[in-house]
């Protein structure tokens, strides 16, 4: 097999593993030079070293992101408590504060993945997460439409980096097998915000008037303060990268990454800043390809209703006939189921492989589920059917993440090419933000149809996608690569 990536739409399929034999617990690898050559790892055990790994890094990875999209949709349930009237805003003028979050946000994805690279994680990573938890409290002392939409704008700039950060982050740490149910995990924190942003909400609700402030105000400062607060725990809990972690001890680092390079991630020993490696990625078909698969079709085809989903169930919900808060206690359900429904398609996805096929299945599910939305006129029906849509959303991301991710090798070509999927696919966050429009209560037929119809881009290309690297690993088989 070529030192070059192996491409694959099965991320476990056996010929990546064809370099590398087993010994033990610790993998040797062939036609590569070995890292730490004269470092003796016998004594290190790899299953209890992953078990250390995930405690030091997922807990609290999964936090800031709970607080993260906490903070981003948060908003959503604000409006339930009269910040728009408090604000004097039209509903166009909500809309738009909802869509400039979406453009800062996908401007600096890239230019945040490559700082990440060159800074360590535990500075970069945290002077964002200090900086949006100051513009989510600020956000709370706003009075009017323009103070809102800049500092949805200044919200988005920050939050911007955790998301590819965190999932290049991942990648750096595990073999691509046990990549997905780790971005699984990590990225169920936004069902969990979502159950908790409905419950927090509730409760922040008992604060209206405190210190002449409305409870929507509450909502946006109270979730600052806590984003600050984590901020600055974040400089001393997040860790750096494998090959510099304080955490582990010099064999534990080489064990892990001698097994990245065993699992053909060359550049897990380290990799100098190079444009070339930047300019590499933005010639691979594959990051285009994903690109397109991301920002329009399969990534967008989940990302689009993400984001129509958070920020608009509780909305959705309550033209159901039920009251803010009743409303945003009956999220709460549906974000659980989520999480699980993540988790199960994390896990299976690593264990047997084929990533593709479990996106084509999940949304083939969230269609049946919008399609439903689209055609019912019954409010019990309508509440069954966002259950079904959740399938084709929230389970979809973090496994098209694991796939795109793990058929690109390099270092700095993988921070790139995963934040230019990821940002091309947070415009359409944009577009999510403009489909439920106030007239179109209470049952949304423009906004479902649309979703739905991102969904089916998003299988169409995940059929595409699936063609494309097919082609590739059998053009790699008959060495033409």
């Amino acid at each position: 097999m070529s030192t070059a990536e192996k491409t694959s739409p099965d991320s476990t399929s056996s010929r990546e593993m064809a370099d590398e034999k087993a010994t033990g617990s610790i993998q040797v690898i062939e036609n590569s030079k070995v890292y730490n050559a004269d470092v003796d790892v016998s004594s290190v055990d790899e299953q209890k070293l992953l078990r250390k790994i995930d405690i030091a890094l997922i807990p609290w990875l999964s936090l800031l992101y709970l607080l993260s999209f906490l903070d981003r949709t948060s908003i959503g349930n604000a409006k339930l408590y009269h910040m728009v009237d408090d604000l004097h805003m039209s509903d166009n003028q909500y809309l738009i504060s909802l869509t400039v979050f979406f453009f800062s946000y996908a401007i600096f994805e890239v230019p945040s993945n490559v700082f990440l690279k060159r800074l360590r994680p535990s500075i970069w990573l945290s002077i964002l997460m200090l900086l949006w938890g100051i513009m989510m409290t600020v956000q709370g002392l706003v009075h009017n439409y323009g103070g809102l939409v800049g500092m949805r704008w200044m919200l988005g700039m920050f939050e911007a980096g955790l998301f590819p950060g965190v999932n290049y982050y991942l990648s750096c740490w595990y073999k691509r097998s046990e990549f997905g149910i780790r971005a699984a995990v990590f990225f169920s924190a936004a069902t969990v915000s979502g159950a908790f942003g409905g419950l927090l909400a509730a409760a922040i609700a008992n604060m209206d008037g405190v210190g002449g402030k409305p409870a929507w105000a509450w909502i946006f400062i109270l979730e600052g303060l806590a984003t600050v607060l984590a901020g600055v725990a974040s400089f001393w809990i997040v860790q750096d990268f494998p090959d510099t972690a304080k955490f582990l001890s010099e064999e534990e680092r080489t064990v892990v990454i001698r097994r990245l390079q065993g699992d053909d991630q060359f550049s897990a020993a380290g990799e100098k800043l190079k444009m070339k490696y930047i300019w590499m990625s933005f010639a691979d078909w594959k990051t285009w390809v994903g690109s397109l698969l991301v920002e329009v079709m399969t990534y967008a085809g989940c990302d689009m209703p993400l984001y129509a989903f958070s920020l608009f169930l509780p909305s959705i919900i309550s033209q159901l006939g039920y009251k803010a808060t009743p409303a945003n206690l009956l999220t709460v359900p549906v974000y659980v189921f989520a999480c699980i429904i993540t988790c199960i398609v994390g896990f299976c996805a690593d264990k047997y492989g084929r990533r593709g096929y479990f996106n084509l299945a999940f949304l083939t599910l969230g269609a049946i589920g919008y399609i439903i939305l689209v055609a019912s006129k019954n409010a019990a029906l309508s509440y069954f059917a966002v259950y079904m849509a959740t399938c084709g959303i929230y389970p979809i991301i973090p496994n098209t993440i694991a796939w795109v991710s793990n058929n690109v090798e390099g270092s700095y070509k993988r921070s790139v090419s995963l934040a230019m999927v990821i940002s091309f696919g947070n415009l359409n966050g944009a577009v999510s933000s403009n489909v439920y429009r106030a007239r179109d209560t209470p049952w949304y037929p423009l906004g479902h149809g649309l979703v739905l119809m991102y969904i089916a881009f998003g299988f169409i290309f995940s059929v595409i996608y699936l063609i494309f690297l097919k082609r590739e690993n059998n053009k790699r088989d008959r060495g033409e690569r």
